[in-house]
């Protein structure tokens, strides 16, 4: 699939501020700066459409993205260690939570996962989150590209997450700086579309 245009829709603080839930949304989550900006802007081939921050926690809205003026693509705020309040950090996944629960055009997430670090808790128990709530999921190991990166992280967290579930959700291996990863997630975006008559 191509991206012919992508176009900022707005940022939102409530998920009945969110656009009307009439085209297909596909939302990217995962902790503190695990590179959901980086790969938003990978996967439309715009070096600025989603902010960049090294500092955890920059997100603190849902930001919708009108691809191809078909579908979104919507960054949400990560989980997890981020420079606020315990009060604020609670705020945020209540509403995070809120969103995957009530938007009834949300057709995946994509949880994006460290492959330079071994499995974290955090990460663990909102995989075994989203199957309890049974909302669609694949999982993508981000910065795969640096010198850090160990495959075996991944094979620990495959292993660990098996300990409790009988299969595993489709899983992808990216890179924003060397774009790997970003043919086989539109494909498997525009097979969705497909089957929903996008």
């Amino acid at each position: 699939m191509l991206i012919k245009s992508s176009v900022f829709v707005g940022s939102f603080t409530t998920v009945s501020q969110c656009p009307k839930p009439n085209k297909p949304e596909y939302a990217f989550i995962g902790r503190s700066n695990v590179g959901k900006s980086s790969i938003i802007n990978m996967l439309c081939e715009r070096k600025a459409l989603a902010r960049v921050s090294n500092t955890p926690g920059k997100t603190q809205t849902i930001n919708h993205f009108l691809i191809n003026e078909r579908w979104y693509l919507v960054d949400l705020p990560g989980y997890g260690y981020a420079k606020i309040s315990k009060t604020q950090r609670k705020k945020w996944e209540q509403f995070i939570r809120s969103y995957l629960n009530k938007r009834s055009n949300l057709q995946c997430v994509f949880l994006l996962i460290d492959a330079r670090i071994p499995p974290q808790k955090i990460d663990l128990e909102f995989a075994d989150w989203m199957g309890e709530m049974k909302i669609p999921f694949v999982i993508v190991f981000t910065k795969s590209d640096d010198k850090k990166y160990k495959p075996e992280n991944i094979k620990v967290f495959k292993n660990t997450m098996l300990e409790t579930w009988n299969s595993l959700p489709q899983m992808f291996l990216s890179s924003s700086k060397k774009q790997k990863g970003k043919k086989e997630i539109l494909d498997f975006i525009h097979d969705i579309n497909v089957q929903s008559g996008i």
